[in-house]
């Protein structure tokens, strides 16, 4: 009888009106873009920042040195795109190199225009490096022999730039000249692109870095380490500046005796050896102000043939 009492109950709750979908309860429905990217958090990019301004300043030394002529480099931009958009704003025929990420599994992607190849080309022949129109060609297999000698010095820079998160060894597997033939990382992969703008004389060009997000995501606890890390050199650096500051501030330190009152004439009159009553006891404390603001309580006392303030307690900053 029970169970036969439950099964109407169940009968009757699944025939309530009340609980019939109406156009006024259906839940909001928003579309999903499947190829939005998963962005990484404004911490990480600020963390990676850092890291690739390093590497812009050491490899503007580096190559300055390597090619006997006056490189410069500057960060221009770091941003999260897609694979596929990375690929469409690369001009054709240009030098790319797919890097291995050793020991960690994926493909990194960095691309130089035209202009610079054969520039750094030219230096490396020992030519001046003037400027000149690049040749629309494909890069020859000896073109690419001369520019690994090249990129063992970016990657060299880039690889001690990436100590500051993780041991990562940045190794060429590949130049091409046509990007869309090599399937790298499949079009729709996040990617964060750093464009740095290269300056020899009076030629200049782009060179980006394309690293998969997924890559960045992986090592998200070695960039929480290395913030915390900065963050708290930060502080010491902080302290330390601050108490450098603080050595040369002036400050006024007054202990006071709270007395009764007299007359103008007999503090006038007073002499050596005179004698003033006050209202205060003897074991009550004395208040001692620092810039006219009470900070302690405590006593005077005799130390090395010298009157001194031993301060006692704190006292609580009155409200303004």
């Amino acid at each position: 009888m029970k169970s036969a009492e439950s099964t109407e109950e169940i009968d009757a709750v699944l025939r309530n009106p009340a609980l019939d979908s109406s156009p006024d309860s259906d839940p909001e429905i928003s579309l999903f873009d499947l190829n939005h990217l998963d962005r990484i958090p404004k911490s990480q990019l600020r963390a990676l920042h850092l890291v690739h301004e390093n590497f812009v300043r050491n490899l503007a030394s580096s190559l300055s040195a390597y090619l006997r002529s006056y490189v410069a480099l500057n960060l221009v931009s770091l941003e999260q795109i897609s694979y596929a958009e990375f690929l469409d704003g690369l001009s054709f025929p240009t030098c790319i190199a797919y890097l291995g990420l050793t020991p960690y599994e994926g493909t990194a992607v960095l691309e130089l225009n035209m202009m610079l190849m054969f520039t750094f080309m030219e230096l490396l022949m020992g030519s001046k490096g003037r400027s000149s129109v690049p040749a629309q060609r494909k890069i020859t297999d000896i073109e690419k022999s001369i520019m690994q000698t090249l990129l063992r010095v970016v990657l060299q820079d880039l690889t001690e730039a990436w100590k500051s998160v993780a041991q990562i060894g940045f190794s060429v597997q590949s130049l091409a000249s046509e990007p869309q033939l090599m399937h790298v990382m499949d079009p729709a992969e996040a990617v964060i692109v750093i464009a740095v703008d290269v300056r020899i004389g009076s030629v200049s060009g782009l060179m980006n870095l394309a690293i998969p997000s997924i890559f960045i995501k992986r090592l998200r606890h070695k960039f929480e380490q290395l913030q915390q890390v900065r963050r708290s050199h930060a502080t010491e650096h902080d302290q330390a500046h601050l108490s450098g500051v603080m050595l040369g501030v002036d400050l006024s330190f007054e202990a006071f005796l709270e007395g009764g009152e007299i007359p103008t004439r007999t503090l006038l009159d007073l002499k050596a050896g005179d004698v003033l009553m006050f209202d205060q006891s003897m074991e009550q404390k004395l208040k001692g102000t620092l810039n006219g603001q009470e900070k302690w309580s405590g006593g005077i006392v005799a130390k090395h043939d010298k009157l001194v303030f031993e301060v006692g307690d704190a006292l609580l900053a009155k409200s303004s």
